[in-house]
């Protein structure tokens, strides 16, 4: 990152395109758009007479990745919004359907690396966290205002964290002498909160799981995930494709489920000699595993180490629900 500037590098381009096959041109969709990595390597192989529209809710990475892309000319056209509305925002510019959808959930190396987004423990900095810099709930509010039990929940249920309630206790108590304002004040709380034998048995920084958390808390990120998952698969042509990275468990399950749930939507009891419940096959998955990066990548880019990609393509004819399973989530 050089003066301020947007910057983040794109993971398993080569897997994502290869999946994708833009080459087969139609309508794509970057739901993350970031900094615009894989939307560039997706806008190489797009025929001409294709496109690619981009979506994302950080104002800083849109401007970046318009500037970025700007030689494709009509070929890409970027939108400020939370991929969870993508019907809609596809809608509004009489997009029906997709040929490609590219989900990737991680934060990007800009949020993480500019300390006045207070996405980082490792440098002070403000505590916001917001992806979308117009959105009303920040880090702050969440860890001085959320009561007790709200705070253990989202420790334990979005980061994982063992120690939750010592940890949302001891961030109780200091927010009663004064309010908590900065990264580094919060690091300090959580490393203090967790037991000294168990505080340095990790190679990582012992508050990463409740950062986690607070992040996913204040960007909505899993309120409405597999709703938004679902809906990207509907939007999907026959024979469309979705790619999705994820960068921990709790996105991966539940991107795997809605993968498994198209796959296999059928609802009738194991032991049924036959279904009746008429649902069939509405997607086929790629991926039977998920993908990882390579050695090589993840030596370049230790982000890219906790990464699984997965993938499916829409199918032919299938019927899920009997409705339109989309329902757009919270912003």
């Amino acid at each position: 990152m050089e003066n301020g500037a947007f910057h983040h590098v794109p993971i398993m381009v080569r897997e994502v395109t290869d999946l994708l096959e833009p080459k087969r041109g139609g309508v794509f969709v970057d739901g993350t758009l970031g900094g615009g990595g894989h939307s560039e390597a997706i806008l190489d192989l797009l025929p001409d007479t294709g496109r690619l529209i981009g979506i994302d809710r950080d104002e800083t990475a849109l401007r970046a990745a318009t500037e970025r892309l700007r030689p494709f000319g009509e070929k890409i056209t970027a939108i400020h919004g939370n991929f969870f509305h993508m019907k809609t925002l596809l809608l509004q510019r009489g997009v029906t359907g997709a040929d490609g959808i590219l989900l990737d959930l991680g934060v990007s190396s800009y949020q993480l690396d500019e300390p006045s987004r207070g996405f980082s423990y490792k440098a002070e900095a403000p505590l916001d966290m917001r992806m979308d810099q117009s959105a009303p709930l920040t880090a702050a509010d969440v860890v001085n205002g959320y009561a007790e039990k709200d705070l253990v929940r989202i420790f334990r249920d979005y980061g994982e964290e063992r120690f939750s309630p010592g940890i949302a206790r001891r961030i109780c108590e200091e927010r009663a002498k004064k309010p908590i304002k900065t990264t580094t004040e919060l690091a300090d709380i959580v490393a203090g909160a967790i037991p000294a034998k168990f505080r340095h048995r990790e190679q990582q920084h012992p508050a990463r799981r409740c950062f986690q958390a607070i992040r996913i808390e204040v960007n909505g990120e899993l309120q409405g995930l597999r709703d938004a998952v679902d809906g990207c698969i509907d939007l999907l042509n026959p024979g469309g494709r979705i790619v999705v990275l994820t960068f921990h468990s709790l996105e991966d399950r539940i991107v795997k489920t809605a993968f498994k749930t198209a796959e296999n939507p059928c609802v009738c009891p194991p032991k049924s000699p036959q279904c009746v419940c008429g649902r069939t096959p509405y997607g086929k998955v790629l991926t039977k595993h998920p993908l990882t990066a390579c050695e090589a990548e993840q030596k370049e880019n230790s982000r890219s180490a906790c990464c699984k990609l997965r993938a499916l393509e829409k199918l032919d004819g299938g019927i899920g629900t009997g409705k339109n399973t989309y329902r757009e989530g919270r912003a």
